[in-house]
């Protein structure tokens, strides 16, 4: 029915396009205007445009005439003019919609047009990309078109120093990572002084390929963290331990609405779990999980000499146990990591690069490197995170630019309330979509490709192969080695040829074999890339590193050795393109790129991508997926309904089905992943939602001590709570002789140190004192207290101490508290179990947490500052104060967590105390 509809009145992006293109006119009627101004005149508008924003209008009011300037000076200085599509693309982006455009399209040149625009309001523009390559790149290649326009431009990579990055942030548009951007915000919200800040607020970005940052990184989170305590040698005997065991491969599939397992152990009753040849652990394929049997627990207990696995004193041990066992069945080498000096490098699943530095989380990472005999290291402890879904929902205005993203446009409504509108292409897509062929086993279907790839070969056509692992990236290589065919092969362990291999993967008769090529974000250029061959010949030439370097960057120099190699290197370029066009028209008689999948990955998206490498700008190409029973995705989500139409045919193995009805039966469970990946998604968010009103508020109490705003004030309000629900406590009575006066007294040198306590120094509590005047009384005592404490160090020492002391008591108390949220979460799951939701359970759980916590940062930060006294020592001739702040041993709160005590937390504690039991044994 959609598509009916979308025949008779257009599609969304259709009809949201043609109330675009009347501004798209408007623009283009501009251009003999702009034309004939001079460098100075389209200089100045710049300057003409900010004073009308000052003077009340908005950005949409100068559109149509700063896209007009833009348009024209990138003609001028980049030699390009954007077409009537990419003006549209930029409206797009600019309104805080996602645009998908094909590749080849030109997104980086699009960019520019809402980029100027909207820098135009002094507030700042990020435009973020995947790496640091392509952020350098494109703040080279784009900054020569702002910097004409009087506009500034930043870079911010890895490896900058503060003032690098503080630079880059202040500049009118600013070129990042996403890593970066994301690192720095969590940096800026560990600093102890304003000054040490670095970015601004986050007013408008434009993610270059968006679905990856926001879809496929959204459930790994940024993570600031520092050492924690020692590895024990438990990760080692855990593995050993694992490698004892025998386990069990299950697959779940859903049939009539219910999960029911196609793959079930026989025996089901519980005597016969313990049987000789029954698994110690089931490893379920489909959802990556793996977990003991009652067999395996028994093993376990007997192994670790243990009386019961699941207990909670044991919580620790089966966590490892656990590690133990995933690493081994589900954690693959040379498919989500590989081993590289003797480190588990992390292997990106979407892009196959490799992802240095980064850890798999609670133990997994050490789990791995016991698995394959390396060094184990430390373990961390998380300092600061957030999620990037939560990071760039913070952003005032958001856009995002990608090859792809209708397939998952509801995702980037409902999570980010973005739009996905498709841009029309400038040429038509002449590439030829071919149905899948599916064989019988996955020997037949590699022998189909190999056979193909030759024919490839002998007529000259480039084909790239695109594989989902290393590991079958390599045993294609190693087919093709033994038939002699020529090849190169790109996946993480030869990353560092990546450039060569991409550059030259147009060329007649290339054979090149790619690990998730999606992500790669260069175009093949048919016929050869004449740039990267200029590069080499001048690399022969001259022997400076530096300057090879620069030889095809756009910065400016007056480096004469810089200039005479970007000369060289430009006459190169244009002598190797009269070269290669001979070849270029070679490989389009042969129809263009070939694209020969081996696999379907779980998503179209990611499929899509890696058509998209073929018949960019009009050119010819084709596609087309091998497939087999046996694969992954075939094999987990699609198999049965495949073997029984293959069986009905009566297929034989080496004989393949092309056919329309089974490349939808693979599109319908691709869908199927694509929605549970969804879904797992959704469920992310709703947990961090909860982490991220907390984060929210502790970073912005933070920034208010960092603004020195009223630090009195917030001590002595703080002061007022904490001695307000000492009172709740243990006042509950109006009548002061029902009190427990030692109790209070007791706790209130808990609280603050024993020489203020003004039921210590002579202050008698009358019969006729209520709640309400006995808490007065506390809180004037305390106040003056606090008063000649400030008279005792000097007010601008106070001010000094009450900012460092509440910042590091926030922070200590913060990091404490993400790890026991952390540990609610990883068991809140079971709650369901008992017909409970775990997400408000979560919720509920953790404001409680949160407010424990809060209430401890307060009472820690008092006592620090009361306790605090001053010593003064002479150097250098200049008087120095050195503060010291003597602590009780248990001064510092241990995270809160949750407890199961059927008490309720608000009533009397049972141990007579008078206090609640939240403030008492329930604490």
């Amino acid at each position: 029915m959609g598509r009916i509809l979308d025949k008779i009145f257009g599609t969304y992006s259709d009809r949201e396009i043609k109330k675009i293109l009347p501004l798209v006119e408007d623009i283009e009627a501009l251009a003999d205007e702009m034309k004939g101004k001079t460098d100075a005149q389209l200089r100045a508008y710049t300057d003409v445009f900010k004073q009308r924003l000052k003077d009340g209008e908005t950005l949409n009011d100068i559109l149509v005439e700063a896209f007009a300037v833009c348009r024209e000076a990138s003609t001028r200085v980049l030699h390009m003019t954007p077409y009537k599509v990419q003006l549209i693309g930029g409206i797009v982006l600019h309104q805080g919609r996602i645009a998908e455009m094909k590749t080849g399209e030109g997104k980086t040149l699009v960019a520019t047009l809402p980029v100027y625009l909207n820098a135009l309001s002094g507030k700042g523009v990020h435009v973020v990309t995947v790496n640091d390559y392509l952020a350098k790149r494109d703040s080279e290649w784009m900054g020569k078109l702002y910097n004409f326009l009087g506009l500034s431009v930043g870079l911010i990579v890895y490896g900058l120093t503060k003032e690098q990055r503080e630079n880059a942030y202040n500049s009118d548009i600013t070129y990042c990572t996403n890593n970066e951007l994301g690192f720095d915000y969590l940096r800026d919200n560990m600093v102890t002084r304003k000054e040490e800040l670095v970015q601004r607020d986050l007013h408008f970005a434009i993610v270059d390929e968006v679905d990856s940052i926001l879809i496929d990184e959204a459930r790994t989170p940024l993570i600031i963290s520092g050492a924690g305590e020692q590895s024990s040698d438990l990760y080692k005997r855990a593995d050993n331990f694992a490698k004892t065991l025998k386990k069990k491969v299950v697959i779940e599939e859903e049939s009539g609405g219910k999960l029911q397992r196609i793959m079930e152990l026989t025996g089901q009753e519980e005597e016969d779990e313990y049987a000789p040849d029954k698994p110690d652990y089931i490893v379920d394929e489909k959802n990556r999980t793996a977990s003991l049997t009652p067999k395996g627990v028994e093993k376990a207990e007997r192994y670790f000499n243990v009386d019961n696995l699941t207990s909670y004193e044991n919580t620790g041990l089966l966590h490892h146990v656990n590690n133990a066992i995933k690493a081994q069945s589900i954690m693959m080498r040379d498919v989500d990591y590989v081993v590289k000096d003797n480190q588990i490098i992390i292997i990106d699943e979407f892009t196959g690069r490799m992802m240095f530095g980064r850890r798999y989380s609670e133990g997994l990472h050490q789990a791995i490197e016991a698995k394959e005999n390396v060094k184990v290291e430390r373990e961390n402890k998380t300092l600061a995170t957030i999620t990037f879904q939560n990071f760039f929902r913070m952003y005032g205005k958001l856009s995002g630019m990608t090859g792809t993203a209708l397939t998952e446009e509801e995702e980037f409504r409902e999570i980010y309330k973005l739009d996905v509108i498709a841009i029309p292409t400038n040429k038509p897509v002449i590439r030829e979509d071919y149905p899948d062929v599916v064989y019988t086993t996955r020997k037949a279907k590699l022998d189909a490709i190999v056979a193909d790839i030759i024919e490839c070969s002998q007529r000259q056509q480039p084909v790239l192969i695109g594989t989902i692992s290393i590991e079958k990236s390599e045993e294609l290589s190693l087919m093709l080695r033994r038939r002699g065919i020529k090849h190169e092969v790109l996946n993480a362990k030869h990353h560092e040829r990546e450039a060569e291999i991409v550059a030259q993967a147009g060329k007649p008769g290339a054979v090149t074999i790619a690990t998730n090529m999606a992500g790669r974000g260069t175009d093949i250029v048919l016929g050869g890339n004449a740039g990267y061959m200029a590069m080499q010949k001048l690399k022969k030439e001259i022997f400076d590193e530096s300057i090879i370097l620069q030889a095809d960057s756009f910065n400016e120099t007056d480096d004469e050795a810089v200039i005479e190699a970007r000369n060289l290197y430009r006459q190169y370029e244009a002598d190797f393109k009269k070269l290669i066009e001979e070849d270029r028209k070679r490989v389009l008689e042969k129809g263009g790129l070939y694209i020969l999948a081996t696999e379907r990955h779980e998503s179209r998206r990611i499929d899509n991508q890696l058509r998209g490498r073929a018949g960019r700008q009009g050119d010819p190409g084709m596609s087309r997926f091998y497939l087999s029973l046996e694969d992954d995705l075939m094999r987990l989500f699609a198999q049965d309904r495949l073997a029984n139409m293959m069986n009905v045919l009566n297929v034989p193995d080496d004989i393949p089905i092309e056919a329309k009805i089974i490349t939808n039966t693979i599109e319908t469970a691709q869908k199927r992943i694509e929605g549970v990946n969804f879904q797992r998604r959704k469920t992310v968010i709703q947990y961090d939602d909860v982490m991220n009103t907390q984060r929210n508020l502790i970073y912005s109490q933070r920034r208010q001590v960092l603004d020195g705003t009223d630090m009195k004030g917030s001590y002595l309000k703080m002061l007022e709570s904490v001695l307000t629900r000492l009172t709740d406590d243990y006042c509950q009575s109006n009548r002061s002789n029902d009190w427990n006066m030692q109790a209070i007294s007791d706790r209130l040198n808990e609280m603050l140190p024993k020489q203020y306590n003004p039921l210590l120094k002579g202050n008698t509590v009358d019969a006729d004192y209520n709640e309400k005047s006995f808490r007065q009384m506390l809180i004037d005592s305390y106040s003056k207290d606090y008063d000649d404490k400030e008279t005792e160090l000097s007010p601008s020492l106070m001010r000094e101490l009450e900012r460092i002391i509440l910042l590091r008591t926030v922070d200590i108390h913060w990091m404490d508290h993400i790890d026991a949220m952390d540990q609610l979460r990883s068991g809140i799951g079971l709650r369901a179990f008992g017909q409970k939701d775990p997400v408000m359970e979560y919720k509920f759980e953790g404001y409680m947490m949160f407010e424990d916590m809060t209430n401890s940062i307060q009472e820690e930060a008092l006592k620090k500052i009361f306790s605090v006294h001053k010593q003064t020592e002479v150097k250098n001739e200049e008087s120095k104060i050195k503060v010291n702040a003597q602590m009780a041993p248990d001064d510092v709160q241990k995270p809160a967590v949750s407890s199961n005590a059927r008490v309720g937390r608000n009533d009397p504690c049972p141990c007579g105390s008078g206090k609640k039991y939240k403030k008492c044994c329930g604490a």
